[in-house]
C-alpha cells in the first residue's frame, strides 16, 4: 500500500514538471509597434507675458507742515497741470506764526539798533579816553549779539512766509490722479501723502519673469507690445529695469518694459502682453508634445536607434501649441516616439511606423 502511494505520487510531479515551461527554451522580448515622427526644425515662438500699464513716474504729494485739509479740488482720475491746486490747509495756524515771527525780528531789529548806537557812543568815549577799554569790549560783543539775533529773526521769518505759502498742496508736474489719500476734515502731519499722482508722458509695462527666462528677456533682441483692448496695434518696447532678486512669494523677477512710443490709446491700468524676442529664436528643434514623458528624472523623449528605444534626456526651452521646443538633446532628423512612449523601457525591441505630420496635425 505504502508502495502504491509513492508511486503515485512520483507521477504527479513527473506531470506538473511536463507542464512546466522548457529550460532549453529561449526567451525572446516582444517587439511593440510605436508611431515615430522625425525631429523637426521650426521658428520658435516668442515668449509671452501679460502684464499691466503703469507710469514710470508715480508721485506721492504730500503737504510740508502739518494742519487740518480745509478743501480738496479734485479726484481720481483728473488730469492735471503743473502748478493746479489741488487741496488747502487751514491757514489760521501759518498766519499765526508769521505774525509772530514779524514781531520778532521787529524786536530783534531794535534790538541792533540799540546795540548798534551804543557801539558808537562809547567808541568815542573811548577814543576821548573817558572810560575804559573793557567797557568798550563790553559793547562790542553786545553789538555782535544783536546783529547775530537780527539774522536769525529775519532767516525764521523767511522759512515761516514759506510755511505761509505752504498752505496749498500744488501739482508739480502735469499726470493724472491715481490716489486719493486723504478727505476733508482730516488733520495731517507734514510728509503725509494726500495724492498719488501718475506722469502721462512716459508709460511702461510691468510684468513678472520666471527665473529660466531671465538671460533670454535680458538678451532679448526685440518686445513689442499689445493691448487686451485694442488687439491690433503692435508697439515697439525695451526692457528698461530687471530686478536681481526674485520675489519671495512669486519666485519670479519683477520686469519694466518701456513703451518706446507715446500711443494716446494706452491708457494707465490696462492690461497687455509683452512679447519677447529671444536671440536664439529663429530656428529651434520642435517635436510633438506626446513625445516628451517624465518619469520623475526629468524631461524625456525616446529615441529609436537601430530598432531599440533610447531614453534621452532633453531640456524644454517652451511650450507652445503645435509641440515643445527643445534646447538640446536630439538631432534634427531623430525619430522621436509620439504614441506608446510611456510603456517603454531602455533597450526594448520597437518596430517603428513613421507618423504623417499632416495627417497627426488634423483635428479627429
Amino acid at each position: 500500500m505504502r508502495h502504491k502511494a509513492a508511486a503515485g505520487l512520483l507521477c504527479a510531479v513527473t506531470v506538473l514538471a511536463g507542464c512546466g515551461p522548457s529550460q532549453d527554451a529561449p526567451s525572446v522580448a516582444a517587439v511593440r509597434p510605436v508611431l515615430v515622427r522625425p525631429v523637426a526644425t521650426g521658428n520658435t515662438v516668442p515668449a509671452v507675458y501679460s502684464g499691466e500699464v503703469r507710469a514710470r513716474y508715480e508721485s506721492d504729494l504730500a503737504f510740508r507742515v502739518p494742519g487740518k485739509l480745509v478743501a480738496r479740488h479734485v479726484d481720481v482720475g483728473a488730469r492735471v497741470e503743473r502748478g493746479k491746486a489741488l487741496a488747502r490747509l487751514d491757514p489760521a495756524d501759518l498766519r499765526l506764526n508769521a505774525e509772530a515771527a514779524r514781531a520778532q525780528l521787529a524786536a530783534a531789529e531794535s534790538d541792533y539798533a540799540l546795540a548798534d548806537a551804543e557801539q558808537n557812543r562809547y567808541a568815542a568815549l573811548l577814543e576821548k579816553k573817558l572810560i575804559a577799554q573793557s567797557l568798550y569790549d563790553a559793547k562790542v560783543t553786545a553789538y555782535k549779539a544783536a546783529k547775530a539775533k537780527r539774522d536769525q529773526a529775519r532767516a525764521q521769518q523767511a522759512v515761516i512766509d514759506n510755511q505761509e505759502n505752504y498752505s496749498m498742496l500744488s501739482a508739480d508736474h502735469p499726470g493724472v490722479v491715481t490716489g486719493v489719500l486723504a478727505e476733508v476734515g482730516q488733520v495731517v502731519s507734514a510728509g503725509q501723502p494726500v495724492f498719488r499722482v501718475a506722469r502721462t508722458d512716459e508709460k511702461e509695462i510691468a510684468i513678472n519673469i520666471p527665473e529660466r527666462q531671465v538671460a533670454e528677456t535680458r538678451a532679448a533682441k526685440a518686445m513689442w507690445v499689445t493691448l487686451w483692448a485694442r488687439p491690433e496695434l503692435r508697439l515697439p518696447a525695451e526692457l528698461r529695469e530687471l530686478s536681481p532678486a526674485a520675489d519671495a512669494a512669486t519666485r519670479t523677477y519683477g520686469a519694466r518694459i518701456r513703451l518706446l512710443a507715446n500711443d494716446p490709446a494706452v491708457q494707465l491700468g490696462m492690461t497687455a502682453q509683452v512679447a519677447v524676442q529671444s536671440p536664439s529664436s529663429e530656428t529651434a528643434l520642435v517635436v510633438p508634445l506626446t513625445a516628451v514623458v517624465d518619469q520623475g528624472g526629468g524631461p524625456a523623449v525616446w529615441v529609436v536607434v537601430d530598432g531599440k528605444a533610447q531614453r534621452r534626456p532633453v531640456e524644454i526651452r517652451q511650450y507652445r501649441e503645435d509641440g515643445a521646443v527643445l534646447a538640446s538633446g536630439v538631432q534634427v532628423g531623430e525619430p522621436v516616439v509620439t504614441v506608446g512612449a510611456h510603456k517603454l523601457v531602455d533597450g526594448q525591441p520597437v518596430r517603428p511606423v513613421v507618423q504623417d505630420a499632416a495627417a497627426a496635425a488634423k483635428p479627429p
